[in-house]
């Protein structure tokens, strides 16, 4: 029978079932009474099975190498020709059943199977490790054909496209770096050596750690769809270790003075965006392709669709961004909140006008992004809880959120003021309530609470 038919009929409760480590289990007993009623409508079955028992035990006895194995009763290794089954406790004291085989390249490779409950399970998923490693060297693919180039514009045309906004990204890295380096190689070609000679070819050309990062986690993506399409036995990139990115995080935040100076020299379109983006924590791209629509002054709410996350938020308009958006409303001539007078469209970028208005201000390594951060910053300081920030950054994780949250120097130095605000007091004089020694019982010495040795 078809995999897919049973899952059928596990959905539809034909089959009695319990699912349990991520799969579909299910009692011989069960088994056997399905098989009785004739609900499959294919009773031959049960009667080939009894022909041929494929039990665990039977097939130890055919298998089973006992010069290799454990031979005593409570054996917790099982070698059989083709690879070995054995048993491993964690700290916790959980059992884990490990399965041990040869790999392709002939290295020998070791894997837990989280999902086994029992060493008959652990042996099923060591004979599928073996059928793929037999595929893998015998069986017919596109590997040997298939180049790098070639394939890049394949991941672009039949995935980044259809399934990603940010395919011109994809693009551009691909044509600007990777395929320049790698377009001259075939894929079952590009090892983790050639992989981390590209990096550092890159770090050599001045790029920084999180710009290669992006460009290995797009390789990485390309390689997981060519073993899934058959076009490669393995994924090199897994064998890469990312650079650390701790100190590529900027921690800058727009003081009052700062802002003040910041709003005083903006362009009117500018300083309407950067109202917003402090008084909102939206990303560059959500205000600039906001839309009428997704604004409705009257319950004061702006509508954030199509985020980076993927995630839709709702954020309440302020006093301050009311006038603003009540003032652009009253103006307005398109469909778009904050779009160019002269091409009736929204903004592409608003980098090099917030560049020149920050070098007006005399302020440096601001960036717009940073204003976000601002934003997180005042919220927090202002009282509002890490969960309630999240929903209005539109984060999964509050550990994401964290990220956001910094306290200036004057905060931690009042902070830090506060163990020095009140002073140890002067220890109470105990020597009323103890004895000590040549003093005299009758002059009104009280009995001790404790006693002095």
């Amino acid at each position: 029978m078809h995999p897919k038919t049973i899952y059928r009929w596990a959905q539809n409760r034909q089959i009695r079932h319990i699912k349990k480590g991520g799969i579909l289990r299910f009692q011989k007993k069960d088994i056997d009474e399905w098989m009785e009623s004739g609900q499959n409508g294919k009773n031959y079955t049960a009667d080939f099975l009894q022909k041929f028992d494929l039990s665990l035990e039977n097939y130890d006895k055919m298998l089973l190498k006992r010069s290799n194995a454990l031979s005593h009763k409570n054996s917790k290794r099982w070698c059989y020709g083709f690879g070995t089954v054995y048993i491993r406790k964690t700290k916790g004291g959980k059992t884990r059943f490990c399965i041990d085989y040869c790999g392709r390249d002939g290295s020998r490779r070791r894997e837990v199977v989280k999902a086994a409950q029992t060493r008959a399970e652990a042996l099923i998923v060591l004979q599928q490790r073996i059928t793929e490693v037999f595929d893998a060297s015998h069986s017919p693919t596109r590997a040997k054909n298939a180049g790098f180039k070639e394939f890049s514009k394949l991941y672009l045309e039949d995935y980044s496209k259809l399934n990603k906004r940010s395919w011109k990204c994809d693009e551009y890295a691909l044509e600007a770096h990777l395929i320049p380096y790698f377009g001259g190689s075939r894929l079952c070609e590009i090892t983790p050596l050639e992989i981390e000679r590209y990096r550092a070819e890159r770090l050599k050309a001045g790029v920084r750690k999180s710009t290669t990062n992006r460009e290995m986690a797009l390789l990485k993506k390309m390689f997981n769809l060519a073993v899934d399409w058959r076009y490669v036995r393995e994924n090199p990139v897994r064998k890469v270790k990312m650079f650390s990115e701790r100190e590529n995080r900027k921690e800058r935040v727009l003081r009052a003075d700062e802002e003040s100076r910041l709003l005083a020299v903006c362009a009117d379109h500018l300083r309407q965006i950067v109202v917003t983006a402090l008084n909102t924590g939206m990303r560059r791209g959500e205000i600039l392709n906001l839309r009428w629509e997704r604004v409705e002054l009257g319950q004061r709410l702006i509508h954030v669709v199509k985020t980076k996350s993927g995630k839709d938020r709702v954020i309440p308009v302020n006093d301050v961004l009311f006038d603003v958006l009540g003032e652009k409303r009253a103006g307005r001539t398109g469909d778009y909140v904050f779009e160019n007078p002269e091409t009736g469209k929204p903004f592409r970028s608003v980098r090099h006008s917030f560049e020149n208005a920050c070098r007006r201000a005399g302020i440096s390594g601001l960036r717009f992004h940073d204003l976000r951060h601002t934003f997180a910053s005042r919220m927090v300081e202002r009282g509002c809880d890490i969960e309630t920030l999240r929903d209005l950054l539109g984060h999964h994780s509050v550990t994401v959120t964290q990220r956001y949250v910094h306290t200036d120097l004057d905060r931690k130095k009042a902070a830090v003021g506060l163990l020095g605000a009140k002073r140890a007091e002067k220890p109470p004089d105990l020597s009323r309530i103890c004895h000590g020694e040549g003093e005299d019982e009758a002059e009104g010495a009280v009995t001790p609470y404790f006693s002095v040795n």
